[in-house]
């Protein structure tokens, strides 16, 4: 039989958080190693359980929920994420403007592929989610990488996106809180993107799953809020972080703005919440309960609290390394810190994290395969408990002061 090779749609499609490194990691556990993983931000490992309140409302659910349901989500749910957005400002928002889907991970792929012909451009940050790059590119557009600047604490290089736009340039992606940075952006980095995508007739797609996962006096800003009746904005978010049920796949995206001018994309987006049948039923049942009770998300991201400790230790321990820094995260799960060049001369950051998994055990994601621009960088999540971080964070000191 002829050989069977991968489709060239994945030429330029990558996803390093689970790439290769994570490959090597299975094997050395095949080995019999333990390995630490602190590359994906992924709770459950680490202790964190779903609020019991969502465990019992999905299982009393659980024998009406054996069917499809309407391709855009149960009724219920839309509108309770409407309704979340209406009490947030958004007043005008509706359930016809909520599409419920197995995490935001698949509805950013559908959004993509309803709305990009090949060759457009996409806006993307550098460091991103590469999941953005990588659907991007998987559905025919061209992502086209714009600066986040450190020394500015990771916010959006605004003239650097003005001078990134073309023809070609079809909208702007907006990640905040952002991963892998942790910054949390203003009001008025809020407002000038938006302006942005105004000024040179943008789409705008905000991914804000770690919207309430904020420390000290961070503040979340919803771009939408922004965005106004005259930028169409398609806003992300779901349950996976903040209610700390990844496995449920519980996303939404929310479309706000001149939907008039929209009608044949959202018919395409339709189309294929309609090709995929449903999202799984089972967990739309907890995002009514979720987002109208209880919001255990408060007593971890205050002082005392699991992430707010963790990601401050981290932040701490890893500035205390000879030759690291690390700006300080204001939200999500993670730091991002910084290799000096003139003390560690890495040329290739994904074979100096697969070093440092072999000889310390410890996987993390090195910062090229965020599509940041230096090989200077790496991300750490910032999930288990101080005890645990502190030894990691001890181990991977060690192996830096062998190649200091």
């Amino acid at each position: 039989m002829r050989p069977i090779v991968q489709s060239r749609k994945l030429q330029h499609v990558r996803y390093d958080v689970r790439g290769p490194i994570l490959t090597e990691a299975q094997r050395l556990e095949a080995e019999g190693h333990k390995i630490l993983k602190l590359n994906i931000g992924n709770p459950a490992p680490f202790g964190f359980e779903a609020p019991e309140a969502i465990v019992a409302d999905m299982v009393h659910n659980l024998p009406d929920a054996q069917g499809y349901s309407d391709s855009r989500g149960i009724y219920s749910a839309r509108t309770a994420v409407a309704q979340y957005y209406q009490a947030r400002g958004l007043t005008q928002t509706g359930v016809d403007d909520v599409y419920i889907g197995n995490g935001v991970s698949e509805l950013i792929t559908m959004v993509l592929q309803a709305f990009l012909d090949d060759g457009n451009e996409i806006l993307v940050p550098a460091p991103d989610y590469p999941l953005w790059t990588g659907a991007i590119s998987l559905s025919g557009g061209t992502p086209v990488h714009y600066r986040c600047d450190e020394a500015d604490g990771w916010n959006p290089d605004l003239s650097d996106i003005e001078a990134r736009i073309t023809p070609q340039t079809q909208g702007l992606v907006i990640i905040n809180p952002n991963n892998p940075t942790g910054a949390v952006y203003s009001e008025q980095t809020v407002r000038g993107l938006v302006d942005i995508a105004r000024r040179h007739d943008l789409v705008v797609f905000s991914d804000e799953i770690y919207e309430k996962i904020l420390f000290d006096d961070a503040r979340h800003h919803h771009t939408a809020a922004y965005a106004g009746d005259d930028v169409l904005c398609l806003t992300f978010s779901g349950l996976s972080k903040a209610y700390r049920v990844c496995g449920y796949r519980a996303g939404w995206v929310m479309v706000s703005g001149p939907q008039h001018l929209a009608t044949d994309f959202l018919e395409g987006l339709t189309l294929l919440a309609n090709m995929r049948m449903c999202p799984n039923v089972p967990a739309q049942h907890a995002i009514q309960t979720a987002l109208g009770g209880y919001q255990s998300i408060n007593e971890y991201i205050v002082p005392g609290g699991r992430f707010y400790e963790q990601s401050k230790t981290a932040w701490r321990l890893l500035n205390e390394i000879p030759g690291v820094s690390c700006t300080e995260p204001h939200g999500a799960l993670y730091c991002f810190p910084r290799l000096d060049p003139e003390v560690y001369h890495v040329k290739d950051d994904e074979a100096f994290v697969l070093d440092l998994l072999r000889a310390k055990k410890i996987l993390v994601t090195h910062g090229t395969g965020f599509n940041h621009m230096d090989t200077d960088h790496f991300r750490l999540v910032t999930l288990p408990d101080l005890e645990t971080l502190t030894d990691a964070i001890g181990r991977i000191a060690d192996h830096l002061a062998t190649l200091r």
